[in-house]
């Protein structure tokens, strides 16, 4: 369930907290083939099913880069801030990559509010996305997401 904020001062309360998790989303092999395409990285461990699955994970992995992009589709499941005029990704700080998610695999977002303060006139908010996967120990992607939130006038 999304945790939803009337408005970007209202997060200031909820630093610490675990705000929730996105949908489970499945990892298929079209997915990955698209991502190669669009970013040229057409490693065969990515791409060729029949080598890969001879190879050290025994099948196709996601690309990391391609599971650090979905945490901008898990994000608007877990945190929705309201009473802006807008918001704007700022960047990432620390990224880790600790685990492969292997094509048939479901993953999804689980965020926590690590951080908020007050800059030029915005809130700021670091959230930490974990980017589980289902059945595994260890997350694909843990990523600090910085957001600046321009609260309405």
């Amino acid at each position: 369930m999304t945790q939803i904020f009337q408005t970007p001062h209202d997060l200031k309360a909820r630093v610490g907290d675990v705000l929730g998790h996105s949908d489970w989303l499945a990892i298929e092999q079209s997915r990955i083939d698209l991502f190669a395409e669009a970013t040229g990285d057409h490693q065969w461990i990515h791409v060729d099913p029949i080598k890969a699955a001879e190879g050290p994970f025994g099948a196709c992995i996601a690309h990391g880069y391609l599971t650090l992009s979905l945490v901008n589709l898990f994000l608007p499941q877990i945190i929705d801030v309201q009473g802006i005029s807008m918001g704007v990704n700022v960047g990432c700080g620390k990224i880790r990559f600790p685990n492969v998610v292997k094509v048939g695999s479901r993953v999804r977002g689980v965020g926590e509010l690590v951080a908020v303060e007050e800059i030029k006139g915005a809130i700021q908010s670091i959230v930490r996305v974990t980017v589980e996967i289902e059945g595994e120990d260890r997350p694909a992607c843990v990523v600090d997401t910085i957001s600046r939130y321009f609260p309405e006038q």
